[in-house]
């Protein structure tokens, strides 16, 4: 059964029904809709906590999806399930990818860097400062990059970047 038959609340069920609408009005190929179907049904099992069937309508979505920006959507998506199970050299890889195919995607330099960071901290509870503060460094190169792309987003990245001194520049717009 398609995801978008299960979908019993109002909000999954309007998405739904205005996702159906663009697709039969967009001028678009038949490839690119069923990507898009495979996605939302993606997004939609990723909302319920359903990773691995989530992980499954993304696979699809990749194997149709032409669109670079859109794969690297898929991607940042993927990622986001990874990272939410603990798995984070998983995510950082597919974020990376995503960033690569769609580079306008501060969200995901944003994870990276939370990553860096919680594996920074990892290191200096462990007793390896030097190696903390240089996943801090990447934590720290990454926030800004996303910073720069959404001046008005990750406000307490911003606060950490001048608390620490590894704020490049007092206003990021």
């Amino acid at each position: 059964m398609p995801r978008t038959q299960k979908n019993d609340n109002f909000i999954d069920k309007s998405f739904t029904v205005m996702a159906d609408i663009i697709l039969k009005i967009l001028p678009t190929n038949k490839k690119a809709k069923e990507a898009f179907v495979y996605y939302r049904d993606g997004m939609s099992a990723q909302a319920e906590g359903e990773y691995a069937e989530a992980l499954e309508y993304y696979e699809e979505a990749l194997t149709l999806e032409e669109d670079t920006n859109d794969r690297g959507y898929i991607y940042y998506n993927m990622g986001l399930i990874y990272a939410s199970n603990g798995d984070h050299e998983k995510a950082l890889e597919l974020y990376h990818k995503g960033i690569e195919l769609n580079p306008r995607l501060p969200q995901a330099l944003n994870n990276i860097a939370v990553i860096y960071h919680y594996q920074g901290e990892k290191e200096k509870e462990a007793g390896d400062n030097e190696a903390g503060e240089a996943l801090f460094d990447q934590a720290a190169d990454y926030w800004i990059r996303a910073i720069r792309m959404a001046p008005n987003n990750y406000i307490e990245a911003q606060n950490w970047l001048k608390t620490t001194g590894r704020s490049q520049i007092d206003v990021f717009f």
